[in-house]
């Protein structure tokens, strides 16, 4: 597996798939190793898929300086690989928590970046805020499947500030177009491919500062697409339009009957419309 040197020495390794110009892809989690994105579902026939497992995660090594898994200081891993790969400019796609580093990395390398695709995007790099009502609202499309009860009570328990690991689990078929099988056990490997002790610091004090970010992102001018699943309780689409509407030159994409995970849910139009947007 490649591998490259982070500024402070930590050796990171990342996944190559397919053939075409590179498409540097960020996995979320946050703090999940990249093997959760698969293919994305057949872009790699399309592009190059480069996806670095972040520091701490995957094959990529731990590094000495536990802060240093903080949103905002894994910008520097980030151009490092630019820099590794020998590109003037990449194209990003960030999926869920990595467009918060997405987000803060074009915040400071505006001009390393072509097009930024953000799928199914977490928000906090950029202020937003997904209200309980919102997330309530969003439950509701999936009323008439047969976890639903379970799942809904689960989801009133974590709006109303009674989180638990059980209630996190019982919420997980929401995250999911189809609750079966193999979205079960893409659910399950989450265990085995998130470091928790990385995650607990990734968004902690100084990782975000949503007022700069959103300021120097107002003037970023490359194109942007902010792909929503039409049922995703974590990227609610109206969430998802605040969130576009944040950049000059962003495009809301829908995608109907898709959780957070769109590749999984239909592929084919995954694909379609980032490879269309992507060029």
């Amino acid at each position: 597996m490649p591998t490259f040197s982070a500024p402070d020495g930590t050796t990171l390794a990342y996944h190559l798939r397919g053939e075409g110009p590179p498409l540097i892809c960020l996995p979320g989690g946050p703090m999940q190793a990249a093997v959760y994105l698969g293919d994305l579902g057949g872009l790699s026939a399309h592009r190059r898929l480069v996806m670095p497992d972040l520091r701490g995660t995957g094959r990529s090594a731990t590094p000495d300086d536990p802060a240093s898994y903080r949103c905002d200081r894994l910008v520097d891993d980030v151009e490092a690989l630019r820099e590794h790969l020998g590109l003037e400019r990449m194209d990003l796609l960030a999926h869920s928590a990595g467009a918060n580093l997405a987000a803060r990395y074009a915040e400071r390398h505006p001009g390393r970046v072509g097009r930024l695709a953000l799928i199914t995007p977490s928000v906090m790099a950029v202020g937003v805020t997904v209200t309980g009502d919102l997330r309530r609202e969003t439950a509701e499309l999936r009323r008439d499947e047969p976890w639903f009860p379970e799942a809904y009570a689960a989801l009133e328990a974590i709006v109303a500030g009674r989180a638990s690991a059980e209630a996190w689990r019982a919420v997980a078929p929401f995250r999911y177009g189809r609750w079966d099988d193999a979205a079960r056990a893409h659910r399950d490997a989450e265990d085995l491919q998130r470091n928790d002790e990385a995650a607990a610091v990734f968004g902690g004090e100084g990782a975000f500062d949503p007022a700069t970010t959103r300021a120097a992102l107002a003037s970023f001018r490359r194109p942007v697409l902010v792909l929503a699943g039409e049922t995703d309780l974590n990227s609610p689409p109206p969430a998802m339009a605040e969130v576009a509407a944040v950049f000059p030159d962003a495009r809301l994409v829908v995608q109907r009957g898709a959780g957070h995970f769109p590749w999984l849910d239909d592929a084919g139009r995954f694909v379609r419309t980032t490879a269309a947007f992507l060029g």
